[in-house]
């Protein structure tokens, strides 16, 4: 069984995937079909189709005009294991997109991601629920998460 993403663009789909694919390692854009037959959502030819990955998940996409926008019911999260390639990612995704509070960001196309250190989810699990509590606290505050701060946290 395999289990895969699927987007649907209103427009610029291969530009995003393209971006997409360039920010996390190990992805790839497979491939492209424009579908040659008239669609309800369009003509013949303006429809297409791409499957690709991201680091180890499958996506399909889809560029077929307007539906339904994207929305935080769906994101793609990036565990970070330092604060270089949180920084990276950001900067790359706020090209255009917008910063929301604790590592969320909705890109360029309304994509929203959730850029995070990896380290985070093991400090807001700590078996001590002070430490948790002070780690939670902390990155509330934040826009982009930075790790220092989270880790001087849970030091107390």
């Amino acid at each position: 069984m395999k289990v895969t993403q699927h987007l649907w663009f209103e427009k610029d789909m291969e530009e995003a995937l393209a971006f997409y694919t360039g920010l996390v390692a190990a992805s790839a854009i497979e491939q492209v079909t424009t579908i040659p037959s008239e669609t309800p959502s369009g003509p013949p030819g303006s429809v297409k189709v791409a499957a690709s990955t991201l680091g180890d998940q499958r996506y399909m996409a889809i560029e077929a005009g307007p539906l339904d926008p994207f929305n935080h019911s769906f994101s793609i999260m990036v565990e970070c294991d330092d604060q270089a390639e949180i920084d990276r990612l950001w900067s790359a995704l706020e090209d255009g997109g917008t910063p929301e509070q604790c590592g969320w960001i909705r890109d360029r196309w309304g994509l929203c991601w959730q850029i995070a250190p990896r380290i985070l989810g093991e400090l807001m699990n700590h078996p001590d629920p002070a430490v948790a509590r002070r780690v939670t606290e902390q990155m509330l505050k934040m826009v982009k998460l930075d790790i220092a701060p989270l880790e001087a946290a849970a030091r107390g």
